[in-house]
């Protein structure tokens, strides 16, 4: 990572406003710290007080200035910074006022990248950041190392600068839009890790070039000290070899490999230095699928760099239960299992979740059309699904893709549901001994839900209440 360090002093007196408060607090991290450091902070946001009254309260008794269902042309001309909110788009026109006014624009993680003293892993791809992050922080912990874990996995380290030391490892899951931030400050991890590329984001990002381009913020800043951790089994990782100028660390799932870590007999085998680890991984880990499996060594490889022993990996994993939302083990209702993977906003997520199951599955999906194809998930819903029920914007469209590809096979059935409670009586319904019935979109939620949190959270009400 090439440190760039800028004193904490820079912020006093400074007039920020900080862009995007945000439901989770996205914005919170950042106020917090700048009040500490004694800049004159604006806060921002189109949503209302009410609608952000959860992130409000973190700010209670703080000299922080908002303004709030709106945003205000003088709060950006007349600011010496600019935080921005990765949710931020590109095309703002607040943006552009900035810029015109020759405002400084930044982002919490940047502010974070410059003054952290400690080496940072970071974590992105299409797919498995958040399980990756959270995996790898507890195999860290395991080991003894002091380990911070924040990033776009909902936790903003920027308040805790001061508590954070030297010696200390930071790991960070960092997304696409936080990443194009990250470029103008050319900066990256000490050790990167991308577990896939698969189109995302395209409302976006509008392109899958745009989106590729994003994500190698992570390695393109690396120099020959730090390390790469790429998907070997993904052909558009491969394509990234000739652009590192790092040490690339390969993972596979289907191929042995000569320097890299790969699956054999239920053992990772991570050849590295020159030194052969093998970590048993068990054959029922609370995690389920081939994609968790690459997100386990991808965590197992960066554990071993940064030199925790093959012992507290395997506990670390035998211990992990998983992320809520993604995979989540709901309930048992007449023997037929219900399963929480609302954080699957992509097809190839949905995907992933669906062939973690060898028994009939009952699937619930759709919901708000990113612009990418889903013709492929509607294939796979073919071949591993029992019955589909689809909601949201995208309903109409994945059924007709599946209708397309499905030819005289019986199964699946398709049923286009009004909301997700119509959803979920209906896989109720038709669920019989042995069934999984499982959440997995493939879409956003936005149009019927906030976020996949709340979507995945009123799935395991209604759950709950079948039993009622």
């Amino acid at each position: 990572m090439n440190q760039k360090p800028i004193p904490k002093e820079f912020y006093k007196d400074k007039k920020v406003t900080v862009m995007g408060l945000g439901l989770f607090g996205g914005g919170v991290g950042a106020a917090k710290f700048l009040v500490s450091q004694g800049a004159d902070v604006m806060v921002t946001d189109l949503k209302s007080a009410e609608e952000l009254s959860a992130s409000l309260k973190l700010l209670n008794g703080l000299p922080v200035k908002f303004r709030l269902g709106e945003h205000s042309e003088e709060d950006f001309a007349d600011a010496d910074m600019l935080i921005v909110n990765p949710a931020v788009p590109d095309d703002s026109r607040f943006l552009q006022i900035a810029c015109d006014n020759n405002v400084q624009i930044d982002s919490e993680l940047n502010i974070f990248f410059r003054l952290v003293p400690s080496p940072v892993i970071g974590i992105t791809g299409s797919n498995g950041k958040s399980t990756t992050t959270s995996l790898l922080g507890e195999m860290l912990k395991e080991a003894g190392i002091k380990t911070w874990v924040g990033g776009n996995i909902g936790v903003s380290l920027l308040e805790h600068l001061d508590e954070i030391r030297p010696d200390d490892v930071i790991v960070l899951e960092i997304s696409s839009f936080q990443l194009e931030l990250l470029s103008r400050i050319e900066m990256s991890p000490h050790i990167s890790i991308v577990t896939n590329i698969a189109p995302n984001h395209l409302d976006r990002h509008k392109t899958i070039e745009n989106y590729i381009n994003s994500k190698k913020t992570i390695i393109h800043y690396q120099t020959e000290d730090d390390y790469t951790i790429l998907n070997y089994d993904d052909p558009a990782l491969r394509e990234w070899e000739g652009e590192c100028k790092s040490h690339i660390l390969w993972f596979s799932a289907t191929k042995e490999l000569e320097h890299g870590a790969f699956l054999k007999n239920n053992e990772i085998i991570i050849n590295h230095n020159s030194k052969r680890t093998v970590i048993p991984c068990p054959t029922q880990t609370n995690i389920k699928g081939i994609h968790n499996r690459q997100n386990i060594m991808a965590a197992s490889y960066a554990a071993i760099a940064m030199h925790a022993d093959a012992g507290s990996i395997k506990n670390a994993i035998a211990g992990f239960t998983g992320l809520e939302h993604r995979l989540e083990y709901v309930n048992t209702i007449n023997e037929v299992q219900y399963y929480n993977d609302s954080k699957a906003t992509t097809p190839e997520a949905a995907i992933a979740g669906i062939k973690a199951f060898d028994s009939p599955t009952i699937l619930i999906a759709g919901g708000y059309n990113k612009k990418v194809s889903l013709s492929q998930f509607a294939r796979e819903c073919t071949k591993n699904t029992k019955y589909v029920i689809l909601v949201g914007e995208t309903a109409n469209n994945i059924q007709e893709l599946i209708q397309s590809v499905k030819d005289e096979k019986a199964e699946p059935e398709v049923y286009v549901a009004t909301s997700l409670d119509e959803s979920v009586r209906k896989a109720y319904e038709i669920a019989e001994s042995g069934d999984v019935v499982l959440l997995s979109p493939a879409c956003a939620s936005y149009g019927m839900f906030t976020n996949y949190e709340k979507r995945g959270k009123r799935f395991k009400e209604l759950v709950h209440h079948l039993e009622e």
